[in-house]
């Protein structure tokens, strides 16, 4: 039954001016309706917060605002419509295809927030998520809800979309020449997505330019890294499709290399050392035994006999990973000095040919 004839049903709101009456009921009614499903989603909202699931916290929290928008969009438009018939204004015969634009923008408004929220609900599950492609799916969604969105609303108001598509595809060629650094940012941020070399969190580092940090957001034009001494770097994403980027938080394991000396005089306690600091690395707990562990003799140094010690350690933890090894060097100098020897430091001898005459003395030094 058409809303109209129920409106005309109630002889209070006919004659000459019960047309306002029935606007004012249509938006009494539309209050009302929107009273009472704000609190039916509050109800239904804190039963749901007591489920372990948060997809239907996400959906409840993603309808609240956009139900509300398609409630009065529905209700202001039916309104318009008795005005429309009540005054004969011409003005008002936009209120069909406003309603129409209303409801799928509230409907795309809906599926964004929707996203939005899948979005946070998956991050919050903490480890185990990839926080890169669930932000590259989410924005994908959201392109394609504005998109899908964008050409439906063309085609109500009268536009062809095929037409519109054509004209896409030849002003895109105007538009790539004007916009190509914007274009090149767009897909190098899409590489990045698909490619993986790093995702947020991740710390990097490039030997081709001045970057380093941690990577905080991969967006479609920049990606923002925030530096050890926590400045922000905004880096255009076509810039990582011609430059070597290192990413130190996949590595397996970081590594030990050091070279240690020791005094000439301790030449015959060298091969009892180095076999005792192999024997302490192959039983300490934090050093991997299935990578390269090394220590031997390496060559005979200006004032030193220097080893060197080459390991890896199981933590790729930057600070757990120099509390290893400064626990393995600590203990490799208590090695040195359990045999009596001594680390060698950088000294100087100097040979004099002749006897040497102190000035005033008379006093002669010996060779």
């Amino acid at each position: 039954m058409d809303p109209m004839e129920i409106l005309r049903g109630f002889r209070v709101l006919e004659g000459q001016w019960g047309w306002i009456g029935q606007v004012f009921v249509v938006v009494l009614a539309v209050m009302v309706v929107n009273f009472v499903q704000r609190r039916l989603l509050a109800r239904l909202a804190a039963r749901l917060e007591r489920t372990e699931n948060l997809w239907d916290d996400a959906m409840i929290e993603a309808a609240r605002r956009p139900l509300s928008l398609a409630i009065w969009v529905v209700g202001l438009a039916f309104a318009a419509r008795i005005v429309r018939e009540a005054t004969g204004a011409v003005i008002f015969d936009a209120a069909e295809p406003l309603r129409e634009i209303g409801v799928i923008g509230a409907l795309a408004w809906f599926l964004i927030r929707l996203v939005n929220g899948l979005e946070q609900a998956w991050l919050a599950r903490g480890e185990g998520v990839d926080r890169t492609t669930v932000d590259a799916v989410a924005k994908l969604l959201r392109v394609s809800v504005v998109i899908t969105a964008a050409l439906v609303m063309l085609q109500t108001l009268g536009f062809s979309i095929s037409g519109v598509l054509a004209f896409g595809g030849i002003g895109g060629i105007a538009v790539g020449f004007a916009a190509r650094d914007l274009l090149a940012n767009f897909f190098g941020g899409l590489m990045v997505y698909l490619d993986r070399p790093f995702a947020v969190g991740d710390w990097i580092y490039s030997p081709d330019r001045d970057i380093e940090g941690t990577v905080e957001r991969i967006g479609w034009r920049l990606t923002q890294i925030r530096t050890f001494d926590k400045r922000p770097i905004y880096v255009p994403n076509a810039t990582f499709t011609s430059i070597a980027v290192v990413n130190p938080s996949r590595m397996t394991h970081r590594r030990i290399h050091e070279t240690i000396g020791v005094r000439y005089d301790d030449v015959d306690k060298v091969p009892a050392i180095l076999e005792d600091i192999r024997r302490m690395l192959r039983e300490h707990p934090e050093i991997a035994q299935d990578q390269t562990l090394m220590v031997h003799f390496n060559q005979f140094g200006p004032s030193s006999l220097d080893f060197f010690v080459y390991c890896f350690t199981r933590t790729t933890q930057w600070v757990r990973y120099h509390e290893v090894k400064e626990d393995v060097l600590l203990r490799i100098h208590d090695i040195i000095r359990r045999h009596g020897a001594e680390v060698a430091f950088p000294t100087t001898t100097v040979h004099v040919p002749e006897p040497v005459e102190l000035a005033g003395l008379g006093l002669g030094a010996q060779r």
